[in-house]
């Protein structure tokens, strides 16, 4: 199971953070103004001016990046782990999620609909999108504090996705080449397959509502849940006086 863990003590260190900017600004500000009123030279007057700019820019600079560090905390099947995210990790995050919350990974296949072979070949690619940032040199270091996002990738493909293609695509390839003429419905093992498929899907999910809170979205299971129902759940406009509440013709 995911959990984000909402620390009060990130909205209090910003808030410190503002306090110590205005600070420093108004510092800067007032010693730049009392100097100026003493001496009333125009060079000074320029050169202080363009220092105030300079500490006002450099604060802002600072708070944004600080203001981008939270702390995520998940618990995912018994173990917890700690994200402290930046720009870089949260991209990253919204790419794997995005990545999974289209695909058969965590997309519903019902009986008796979809293509087992599509069903592998797209949880296949998922493994290469997964896998391809890990062996690449531009992959960032582990941060000195908390988890990476790579160690959740890492353990979706070699928990979940590499066993189960290990197991069921030679099973899948064994019957089309010994049966080329048959549908795969045919395939003794088509149930089992779809069966297994389900529980993956339930144990990836957690993984991928993670990477979603990782990624800073918002309320990242509505973005998983079947298409009959993310329509359901979608709260109502309420209706101004007057207006009609009928469906649209």
């Amino acid at each position: 199971m995911a959990r984000r863990s909402s620390s009060g003590g990130n909205g209090a260190v910003r808030m410190a953070l503002r306090a110590v900017l205005a600070g420093v600004t108004g510092s800067v500000v007032g010693i730049a103004a009392y100097s100026i009123s003493q001496t009333g030279g125009q060079r000074l007057s320029v050169i202080v001016g363009c220092l105030i700019g300079v500490a006002v820019a450099l604060g802002l600079e600072l708070y944004r990046r600080s203001a981008q560090l939270a702390e995520v905390r998940l618990v995912l099947l018994g173990n917890e782990m700690l994200f402290t995210t930046k720009t870089d990790m949260r991209q990253a995050a919204q790419r794997m999620f995005f990545q999974a919350a289209t695909r058969v990974a965590t997309r519903p296949l019902e009986d008796g609909s979809g293509n087992l072979r599509e069903a592998l070949a797209s949880l296949k690619a998922l493994f290469d999108l997964y896998r391809e940032p890990l062996e690449g040199h531009a992959t960032p270091p582990p941060p000195a504090k908390g988890d990476s996002v790579y160690e959740l990738a890492l353990d979706i493909l070699n928990f979940e996705l590499a066993p189960f293609l290990a197991k069921w695509h030679p099973s899948l390839k064994e019957f089309e080449e010994r049966h080329p003429d048959r549908d795969e419905s045919e395939w003794p093992q088509n149930a089992a397959f779809r069966a297994e498929l389900r529980q993956l899907q339930v144990r990836l999910r957690p993984y991928v509502i993670g990477l979603g809170e990782i990624a800073g979205i918002r309320d990242p299971e509505r973005h998983l849940r079947p298409s009959g129902r993310s329509a359901q759940a979608r709260p109502t406009v309420p209706q101004q006086d007057g207006a009609p509440t009928g469906p649209r013709e």
